[in-house]
């Protein structure tokens, strides 16, 4: 039961044994080209209003200190999430954000360079940051050894935080789905209200991994300088 279950999130096809399921991953660049629309629509106007609202908070977080132009990084980190995640709750889309091949892969190579950039433009202050001011003495071997596995673990916190949060909701709407066979018919009714206040959530869920994803990966570029 547990191998059919975990097996909604294979990424293989039947198709020559290819994983085209992959390919949905980039379905979010059909968004993107705007300049096809010769008069701005409403969704354009939303979505401008989202990514301003962003720049203004990602721009504060960084302070003055950060690189200009950088806050552009981070929008995009939360668009190309925030997309993969919502096209994960259409049916028979496959859900790349729910893999850790791919969360790892956007986590990772950010971490390691705010690491190379910190250790060697701003090495002093990355040493100060391991010991907190007011600390003693006798801890301050203990602090440096919990900093230092706090900074290290933090790429996988972030992809695994995005991959499970990915993955419980949508084993949850599928355990509830597959037991509304057994149900009688006047619970089928209370059976699709439910997965409805699910699919709900999910999207909730979607935007807000998305943004804390991106809100993470902006604090820990602006620790670095």
């Amino acid at each position: 039961m547990m191998t059919n279950l975990f097996s909604i999130f294979d990424p293989s096809t039947n198709l020559f044994n290819i994983p085209l399921n992959w390919l949905s991953t980039m379905l979010g660049l059909l968004f993107i080209p705007y300049m096809y629309w010769l008069i701005p629509n409403r969704h354009f106007i939303f979505w401008n209003l989202i990514l301003n609202n962003l720049h203004k908070e990602f721009k504060t977080l960084l302070g003055l200190k950060g690189s200009v132009g950088s806050t552009f990084i981070f929008i995009t980190l939360f668009s190309f999430i925030m997309f993969n995640n919502f096209l994960g709750l259409f049916p028979y889309i496959f859900t790349s954000t729910s893999h850790l091949t791919l969360s790892l892969s956007m986590s990772l190579p950010l971490w390691l360079s705010f690491m190379f950039f910190g250790w060697i433009n701003n090495s002093q202050h990355m040493f100060a940051h391991m010991i907190p001011q007011g600390t003693p003495n006798i801890l301050m071997p203990f602090m440096v050894l919990i900093e230092s596995i706090s900074n290290i673990i933090r790429p996988g916190t972030l992809a695994v935080r995005l991959t499970a949060n990915m993955i419980a909701g949508h084993l949850l709407m599928t355990l509830l789905s597959n037991t509304g066979q057994n149900f009688p018919t006047y619970l089928i009714f209370l059976l699709i209200s439910i997965q409805i206040l699910l699919l709900i959530l999910e999207s909730a869920v979607a935007i807000i991994q998305s943004y804390v994803i991106a809100i993470l990966s902006t604090l820990y570029s602006s620790e670095v300088n």
